[in-house]
């Protein structure tokens, strides 16, 4: 199945919220990178629609253990985070996040395919995405949460909330790191 079909199935199971969510959609496949940006650099996904592959599948993951471990948390809360936990990489509007790597030194031996646009004001990913989502969208506790602590404790800044997150943060951490990591 094509990425724009996944990605359409998900958008068409928001209902609850189904007005903001397609005005943020709206914003977000006119005025950002979010449907052509990689996912990364050089690791994961770097390559065009790398950002919308990677958050279709997380967004797709986190369904799936959500059904076995938490079946509580509603299928709209697991596709905004899902889908929406690195869309900072999708840029602000006019400025993409990142831009095709000109270096073809760094490109043929490093495998550095982007880089990141420094025009951009510095606000690290999940802070970026969390605002990004937060201007169109009315977000739970819970969702915000997730969102803003997606990478886990694999980094510093996180340790303010570890062993404090919720089951839709921890949810969302496996996914993205399973996805990331594993799958891709």
């Amino acid at each position: 199945m094509s990425i724009e079909t996944r990605y359409t199935a998900l958008k068409d199971k928001i209902l609850e919220r189904k007005t903001e969510f397609d005005v943020f959609i709206e914003f977000l496949e006119t005025q950002t990178t979010w449907l052509t940006a990689p996912a990364s650099t050089r690791f994961h996904l770097s390559e065009e629609k790398g950002l919308l592959k990677h958050s279709v599948s997380v967004a797709e993951n986190l369904l799936k253990l959500r059904n076995l471990l938490a079946p509580e948390i509603p299928d709209e809360s697991c596709i905004i985070v899902g889908l929406f936990h690195d869309v900072g990489k999708g840029g602000m509007p006019g400025k993409p996040y990142y831009l095709p790597n000109s270096d073809q030194e760094q490109v043929k031996n490093r495998g550095i395919h982007y880089i990141i646009n420094s025009d951009l004001v510095h606000i690290d990913l999940p802070t970026r995405s969390l605002y990004l989502v937060a201007r169109y969208i009315n977000l739970t506790e819970d969702e915000i949460q997730a969102i803003r602590y997606h990478d886990g404790q694999y980094i510093a800044e996180n340790r303010s909330v570890a062993h404090k997150e919720t089951k839709l943060a921890r949810l969302l951490q496996y996914a993205d790191n399973w996805t990331g990591g594993v799958l891709e």
